[in-house]
């Protein structure tokens, strides 16, 4: 491994500015704990001095014992005129008892002649003194050089004065921040390198996306020597963004050889990057690079058959390095290879001579025709493909349900659903209301469920989707219904197709359930059998 490079993860501050986003001190204690353990060295944690909340964090998260990771307090330098003694935000900072603290001040001239209305000369008096002061009291000093790149390319020197304050005063790392988001990539390039000459401090990056290059500027800085990357899990922050830290550390790690985290962590980061868009209810793009469900998805035959043979025909990585894995999608573009490998990755005899095998995909290919789409509903077709070769339990069958939506002058529409199943043998039945029909018909059946399998408490559904097939056919259309489900540690997606949206839905949300009772039953063998490995062990 080559340089060590430390992450600096600003996902509860930073992050939290985006639109969308709000976590509760519990969801920040959560993504803290899995940043831990994906093993980035510091956690912001967020702005003590601006409100109650960062400061109930700070002081449950040392609760959580986190094992790699320093817990870092966000807040500014003093205010102008102001000893430093007396600022309360600098106070706050020492308050919650962190052990570091990134700072931030202003590096551009015009910030400091038109935000904060001082002398360029007062302004390096509150860096020094605000790094001095918190350094004094035994905090590592994150000093973020706010709207660096803008400062520099409007005055250098003075720009390069305030970091030069800032090391001065003692602080252990200059983060160099492109506030704006809008310089380049050999721009970074250019003026980190000046830094680097210019200071003997470590030197960090904060960039911002609103040019789409975040990422590309953050390892643009690293070569040429930064040795701190600042950033947020998916990509997270105000107007477009931060740097995604979910594509920097793999790029860092796997193409340039720099000593990011360990490969152990590294293969959870698929695992982290789906948490923390389940705990901020952000919905994951697919494509989104090394973590997204499309990332190693392949749909042409041409390709499945070239990845049959040698996965790094269109693979740039192996998926499992990231903790993400290959897909193959089945659609009317789909050869006879995509089964073969669907079949394989299931651990089942795929013979396309056998007559289930020809059964199967006529199957297929007839539901295709009628509106199915299994290339975005994998867990749909996975349960078809192990039902044609017996491989599936029937876990539970409909009787009926019923669905009652009551609307009065002055209320809002109230759902109702009404579902009776028959479970090993039982009948069950059971009610509930939800905010739509197909909401009250989840809770029901789940109801139904969990007194026999209560790890479906786990699982939830996350997207929903209907298409209407038949456009000319207007209101008596063909729709289908696309859902996405989770239980935080996978994502699958089910497809139904009707001419009733809610017969639709109910397709696709039994085949939910279905796979997650498939998944859940899958992962208890395993660990059964991973238990009498581990007795005969011991026996010998």
């Amino acid at each position: 491994m080559g340089t060590k490079i430390k992450i600096f993860d600003t996902t509860l501050r930073d992050g939290t500015q985006g639109e969308g986003i709000s976590l509760s001190v519990e969801d920040k204690l959560k993504i803290a704990q899995k940043l831990d353990e994906l093993g980035v060295s510091y956690i912001e944690g967020g702005w003590p001095g601006s409100n109650n909340k960062d400061i109930e964090f700070f002081i449950r998260v040392k609760e959580l014992g986190l094992k790699q990771a320093k817990v870092t307090a966000f807040g500014s330098t003093r205010r102008k005129d102001t000893l430093p003694e007396n600022d309360a935000n600098l106070n706050r900072i020492l308050e919650v008892g962190v052990q570091a603290a990134a700072i931030f001040g202003k590096s551009w001239d015009f910030q400091v002649h038109t935000a904060i209305q001082t002398t360029l000369e007062e302004n390096l008096a509150m860096i020094y003194d605000s790094v001095r002061y918190l350094k004094s009291r035994g905090l590592e000093i994150i000093y973020d050089a706010e709207h660096f790149f803008d400062g520099y390319k409007s005055n250098p020197e003075y720009a390069l004065a305030t970091i030069k304050k800032a090391e001065e005063a003692g602080a252990d790392w200059i983060a160099l921040c492109d506030t704006n988001g809008g310089t380049l990539p050999h721009e970074i390039s250019e003026i980190v390198a000046s830094v680097r000459r210019a200071v003997k401090c470590p030197i960090g990056i904060h960039a911002h996306n609103d040019c789409e290059v975040g990422v590309a500027n953050s390892i643009a800085a690293v070569m040429a020597g930064a040795t701190q990357v600042q950033g947020t899990i998916n990509g997270y922050g105000e107007r477009c963004g931060n740097a995604n830290l979910v594509s920097i550390i793999p790029n860092l790690q796997l193409k340039l050889k720099y000593d990011v985290i360990s490969d152990e962590q590294l293969a959870n980061l698929t695992n982290v990057a789906r948490y923390v868009s389940e705990i901020a209810n952000m919905h994951m793009p697919m494509n989104q690079p090394y973590v997204g469900t499309a990332a190693f998805a392949h749909k042409g035959g041409i390709h499945v058959s070239a990845i049959l043979r040698n996965s790094s025909t269109y693979e740039h990585i192996t998926p499992e390095l990231v903790g993400n894995k290959q897909r193959v999608l089945v659609s009317e573009l789909a050869g006879q290879s995509n089964l073969v490998f669907k079949a394989q990755e299931l651990g089942l005899d795929f013979n396309t001579n056998n007559q289930q095998t020809k059964q199967l995909i006529a199957q297929i290919k007839e539901m295709e025709h009628q509106g199915y789409q299994f290339e975005g509903a994998d867990a749909t077709l996975e349960l078809l493909i192990r039902g044609a070769y017996g491989h599936l339990e029937e876990v539970f069958t409909l009787e009926s349900f019923k669905i009652m939506v009551a609307k009065s002058e002055d209320q809002p529409v109230v759902s109702e659903a009404i579902v009776k199943v028959k479970v090993h043998g039982e009948t069950v039945y059971n009610a509930a209301e939800g905010n739509g029909p197909v909401n009250a018909l989840d809770n029901a059946l789940r109801k139904c469920l969990m007194q026999y399998y209560p790890g479906l408490q786990n699982m939830h559904l996350t997207d929903y989707k209907v298409r209407v097939l038949d456009e000319k056919d207007t209101t008596a259309a063909k729709v289908r219904v696309l859902i996405e489900s989770s239980d935080f540690q996978s994502t699958w997606s089910t497809v139904g197709v009707s001419e009733n949206v809610i017969e639709a839905s109910w397709q696709a949300l039994v085949d939910s359930m279905r796979y997650a009772l498939l998944s859940q039953t899958r992962a208890a063998r395993q660990l059964k059998e991973q238990q009498r490995e581990q007795v005969g062990l011991i026996n010998h």
